[in-house]
């Protein structure tokens, strides 16, 4: 009975400062932060209920995996949110299970937890951005397109995959990693990491080498 409401505890207090100190202050995001809430509480309460029945955990796990394939397919998600939505099935499910001794589930969730603000933290690659760009011209070379990329976005390209090059319609889409340079006002985390944007740059531009910090 002590693991059952240790678990609890651990299950409210653990998804409480996941979603609103550390999910909710970084992704602003209020419906997911109510649809975490559910889907951990939810997840608790049904591995609890089959877990104290003949019902076996391969359907109830099977069960969870279906709606999870259901919920992720419903709406768009980054792959951050992606992350904090396993995360919560996770500590929903092994709260649930509440094993033995009391404080396994709780030193459990503590450590999701812990793992999720350290791997999301804002000073992890600050500078760092990932973005889809469409250009309106055709760029069969690296070297070309690497150096519009640059001119346009003012920042060291790290990686560019091609998604499309089309030679008739003059057009180049790309999703491109960059780091910016540092300097004032470029600390903060850019948007372009939370969500693609679309930008178009018009003819062939080659920019001198120059050296990014």
């Amino acid at each position: 009975m002590l693991s059952f409401w240790m678990a609890l505890a651990a299950n409210i207090v653990g998804m409480t400062v996941l979603v609103y100190v550390v999910y909710f202050h970084r992704h602003f995001r209020r419906d997911l932060a109510l649809a975490y809430i559910a889907l951990s509480m939810g997840i608790f309460a049904v591995t609890l209920l089959l877990s104290g029945s003949g019902a076996g955990m391969g359907l109830g796990l099977g069960l969870f995996g279906i709606l999870s394939i259901i919920r992720l397919r419903s709406d768009t998600l980054t792959q951050e949110e992606v992350a904090y939505y396993f995360v919560s099935l996770a500590i929903g499910l092994v709260n649930g299970l509440h094993p033995d001794p009391a404080w396994f589930a709780p030193a459990v969730t503590g450590g999701l937890v812990l793992v999720m603000f350290l791997a999301d933290h804002p000073r992890f690659a600050p500078r760092t951005a990932r973005q889809t760009v469409t250009l309106d011209a055709a760029y069969p070379q690296h070297e070309d397109l690497t150096a519009a990329l640059e001119q346009l976005l003012q920042a060291r390209v790290l990686r560019t995959v091609v998604l499309e090059l089309d030679l008739v319609r003059e057009l180049t889409v790309v999703d491109v990693r960059f780091r910016t340079p540092a300097g004032p006002g470029r600390d903060a985390p850019l948007a372009a990491d939370r969500q693609e944007e679309t930008y178009r740059l018009a003819g062939h531009h080659r920019i001198p080498q120059e050296t990014w910090s």
